[in-house]
């Protein structure tokens, strides 16, 4: 019987998920996998404010430096998240001989390739199932079960907290800003949202999958990031009259070695799998060859998932300290030129709120017209004298994203438009 002493850091919502697994399921582990997972110490900055009762006899404390120092822990598993503390914690763990498993996504965007090449000088691992998808196996997929294919495309939902809004601003026809405030009522967004609606959770875990799937590190910085705070339940009932489902996407594209890489609302088909994606779930599509288009689903986020990921990771640990981690990239292993957003084309939805005054109509489409780009379809929804602008919505041929920016940019400094035009790309999966 083999025994694994695991030093916990972090005992917030997923932390204590951890370790009601690990006490509940451990006659369960020992008789499948022939391991004692014993969970030997808990550090957290307020562990005084949080249940520890049910944890027996463990060994609780402030200071991570106590789990780092323990020669008889073998397997740190890091959950505070943020960037600076948590990467010194890992770099230490790793430096001490010791495998890591991590949810943090921030982190391995950010410094996976440095973790990894540490990982790799020390002959440990560092594990990070949980990071994109929460207990979705979607790092071991790629990087293990499916390696054998290349990978042409990869569209991920992988932000529940979006999800969520996007799917009740569907079925509730509700506004944005209602849809936000009950997401925070049910604990599915933050006090404070904005890393979530602002697209740049999914940016980070975009980073992660893209290196996994396309051999390709790609700054934080150099992601096209955009959110959905600009779509309205007007946005929603456009699509849905045209049966298309808006969703927040992460886009990874390959094309004769160029890698176009994005985070954006994205206008899609009803039919296609990834519209049927609502409330929390996460998705990732995966364009395969030559096995095909795979998809993966399941709860991205909450205590449970999260926690299952990083128990999947856990026991992983035990059964392989002598395998190599295919997921831990110490180098990446190709040069694919990034695309810039600039030079992408696709077809557009744009929502233009004008004036209702003779004449504005022509100078949009003037406007559009000298910019080379085609309008398939022109609708302007009906009103009341009461109402003091219009929507006036616009769908477009294949443009480029910089013909259309440099065109709405004009568009917005007619003086009978009225505040930021927004546009939606349009994806054909």
């Amino acid at each position: 019987m083999q025994s694994l002493n695991i030093g916990l850091i972090g005992y917030g919502t997923v932390g204590q998920g951890v370790a009601k697994i690990l006490k509940k399921n451990r006659t369960v582990f020992k008789n499948k996998y022939e391991c004692d997972f014993k969970l030997k110490t808990v550090c957290d900055r307020s562990l005084e404010k949080k249940n520890t009762k049910f944890l027996g006899p463990v060994k609780k404390t402030k200071n991570y430096k106590d789990i780092i120092d323990d020669h008889e822990i073998d397997v740190v598993v890091e959950l505070i998240g943020g960037k600076d503390l948590a990467k010194e914690i890992v770099e230490k763990a790793l430096l001490a001989g010791k495998d890591v498993v991590t949810a943090n996504k921030d982190l391995i965007a950010n410094h996976g390739l440095e973790l990894f090449a540490i990982a790799e000088s020390q002959g440990r691992h560092l594990y990070y199932e949980s990071a994109v998808g929460a207990g979705i196996p979607i790092i071991k997929t790629i990087s293990e079960t499916i390696a054998g294919n290349a990978f042409t495309g990869l569209y991920g939902i992988i932000n529940g907290t979006c999800n969520f809004i996007l799917d009740e601003m569907t079925t509730k026809k509700c506004t944005f800003e209602a849809a936000l405030k009950d997401a925070q009522k049910k604990g599915y967004a933050e006090a404070d949202p904005t890393l979530d609606v602002n697209g740049m959770d999914c940016t980070h875990k975009l980073a992660i999958l893209t290196l996994l799937a396309f051999g390709k590190s790609v700054p934080v910085k150099d992601i096209y990031t955009e959110g959905i705070e600009d779509i309205s339940d007007i946005d929603i009932a456009y699509a849905e009259s045209l049966n298309l489902s808006i969703k927040l996407l992460a886009i990874a594209k390959e094309s004769r070695g160029n890698l176009e890489i994005r985070v954006h609302p994205t206008l899609i088909r009803k039919t296609h799998p990834l519209a049927s994606i609502n409330s929390i779930y996460n998705a990732v599509y995966l364009n395969a060859v030559p096995m095909g288009d795979v998809m993966l689903s399941g709860e991205g986020a909450g205590q449970m998932a999260a926690a299952s990921g990083v128990i999947a990771d856990l026991i992983n640990s035990s059964n392989a300290p002598n395998n190599p981690m295919f997921c831990n990239h110490s180098q990446p292993s190709r040069k694919l030129n990034i695309r810039r957003i600039d030079h992408i084309e696709t077809k557009f939805y744009i929502r233009i709120n004008a004036s209702d005054k003779p004449g504005v109509l022509s100078q949009i489409t003037g406007i559009l017209g000298r910019a080379n780009i085609g309008i398939n379809s022109v609708s302007q929804q009906m009103h009341d004298n009461k109402m003091a602008t219009v929507p006036v919505i616009m769908l477009t041929e294949n443009t480029t994203e910089r013909q259309l920016r440099s065109a709405l940019n004009k568009i917005q400094k007619l003086d009978k438009i009225k505040g930021k035009p927004v546009a939606i790309r349009m994806e054909k999966l």
